[in-house]
């Protein structure tokens, strides 16, 4: 199993540009206080994850992995309508936390953001930030959302999230363990003007024009039919809902 290891830091503020240089990027002058309070210690560095799952599981082999992506990459962070700077990201959607460097030199270590609503990430151009919502089942959790959609009407969020599935020990020397695995999932949320819930939004066509009345719900049904549109495609599911919020 292939070791990084990652510590935990504070940050301070240092300049007023987003300029990036040797491989550094830079926060906002007179942000100290905020960007300070804006971090925290990563629940546990690749390592530490790997090793405790292992541990717990008795298993050290693992299929798939915590994060959307391994590798860091740079975004702006804004806490309400202040601009933090740029930092480097990565999200462990397992542990639904939000990584962050200064640099992407190895020993740079590595902190968190705060799980706080009023913090944002923008993760190509969209913004990503902490929420409460409600899924399918009734069950109202809170978790990072990345909004696809700032309609007039109605908003679209996108929700990443992994699953961890406990291995199987090899019963025998004829019969190879079964790794360890995460499973990558992707869940969508609404949320209408006016009303102060999230909702999970049902991926078939039927379960979905339950939540509209006539005259709004025959031109939905009309719309997804003769543009052939596919919910569980993301760039359909946007047009779809574009096409929703100018009904409103």
């Amino acid at each position: 199993m292939k070791k990084i290891i990652l510590f935990s830091i504070s940050l301070f503020a240092i300049n007023v540009t987003f300029a990036q240089y040797a491989g550094q990027v830079q926060v906002a002058s007179g942000s100290a206080g905020v960007s300070n309070a804006m971090v925290a210690s990563v629940i546990g560095d690749m390592d530490d994850q790997y090793d405790r799952l292992a541990k717990k599981t008795g298993i050290d082999e693992f299929s798939g992995s915590p994060y959307t992506d391994d590798n860091f990459a740079t975004a702006p962070v804004f806490y309400n309508e202040e601009s933090m700077g740029s930092f480097y990201y990565r999200y462990n959607a397992y542990n639904e936390e939000i990584e962050i460097k200064k640099t992407i030199l190895p020993e740079e270590k590595v902190s968190s953001l705060v799980k706080d609503k009023s913090i944002r990430i923008m993760v190509n151009g969209k913004p990503m930030g902490f929420s409460t919502f409600i899924d399918k089942k009734g069950n109202t959790t809170n978790g990072y959302l990345t909004t696809l959609l700032d309609g007039k009407n109605i908003d679209l969020y996108r929700r990443d999230k992994v699953k961890f599935t406990e291995g199987q020990r090899a019963q025998n020397s004829f019969v190879k363990a079964v790794p360890n695995r995460f499973t990558h999932f992707t869940e969508y949320y609404y949320q209408k003007e006016g009303v102060n819930r999230i909702d999970e939004i049902p991926l078939k066509e039927g379960q979905l024009l339950k939540l509209y009345k006539e005259p709004v719900k025959t031109k939905i049904k009309t719309y997804i039919k003769e543009n052939k549109i596919d919910m569980k495609e993301e760039a359909d599911l946007i047009k779809l809902f574009e096409f929703i919020d100018a009904q409103q």
